[in-house]
């Protein structure tokens, strides 16, 4: 019951965090996913590879039920979601396969750098992107492929990465944040797919698993995050985006260092 009520609340959080800063809730899923199965005694050599699996499947709803949210205030460009498709799916495909050569303990490591650079990245902020037309297809889904293989490997939505690499060629952060909660459905799938896949015969791995996918850990953080992304979606023009991706650097900050330790 305990396990429980922390999926439920985990998946909570998670899906306000991908509603209001269109991330997949991966960055908070996996740390605290890591901490529970180690506290539940899950074999360590699978720990790692679980909690990513997991993770990539648990932001299948909430990425439905955010874009849902976005595309109702007109956030996403779907001519955009089409053309960085192909890659991102590629690119996820690619991103399980790759995480199936690290140990757990290693890509534990990896996740926990890219959290950390990714905090300061957030702390530190850029300045204002000159203007840049949009690439051609090809461009937009090689850097989808780029964006699928990172996230597949860290078991993120894509939103971390989709967002930045939307502004960079000048669009709109609103409309940024809304495509990549849509972007992260092609990348979540993928990826869901290519953990089950590659972890279907490890060993070690706790009851009503799917590969390296926990179906406890999927349910209750699924459930919890389809109703609270919308929830977040809706703050997204209410709240002061720039001051809540500050206060999530600073709790990206410590888990990242949770994760080195």
């Amino acid at each position: 019951m305990e396990a429980w009520l922390a999926y439920l609340i985990l998946g909570a959080v998670a899906g306000v965090l991908a509603g209001l800063l269109g991330i997949g809730g991966g960055l908070l899923i996996v740390p605290v996913l890591v901490w529970l199965y180690v506290h539940q005694g899950v074999d360590a050599a699978v720990i790692t590879h679980l909690a990513i699996g997991t993770s990539l499947a648990t932001i299948v709803p909430t990425a439905i039920a955010s874009a849902r949210a976005h595309h109702a205030h007109g956030a996403v460009r779907w001519d955009l979601v089409w053309r960085l498709a192909p890659g991102v799916v590629f690119g996820a495909l690619a991103g399980a396969t790759l995480a199936e050569f690290l140990s757990s303990d290693m890509l534990r490591r990896v996740f926990g750098v890219f959290e950390i650079a990714l905090a300061l990245y957030m702390l530190i902020g850029t300045r204002p992107a000159p203007q840049r037309p949009l690439p051609g297809v090809a461009t937009l889904s090689a850097g989808g492929g780029v964006i699928g293989l990172v996230s597949s490997l860290l078991g993120i939505g894509g939103g971390t990465l989709t967002v930045p690499y939307l502004v960079w060629f000048n669009v709109a952060v609103r409309q940024a944040i809304g495509t990549a909660s849509a972007v992260g459905l092609p990348i979540a799938l993928a990826g869901a797919a290519g953990f089950m896949i590659h972890g279907w015969q490890a060993q070690g791995l706790p009851a009503w698993s799917a590969g390296y996918i926990h179906g406890p850990a999927l349910a209750g953080i699924a459930i919890a995050s389809f109703l609270t992304a919308p929830i977040g979606a809706r703050l997204t023009h209410r709240l002061p985006v720039p001051l809540v991706r500050r206060l999530f650097a600073l709790l990206l900050m410590g888990l990242g260092v949770k994760m080195l330790v």
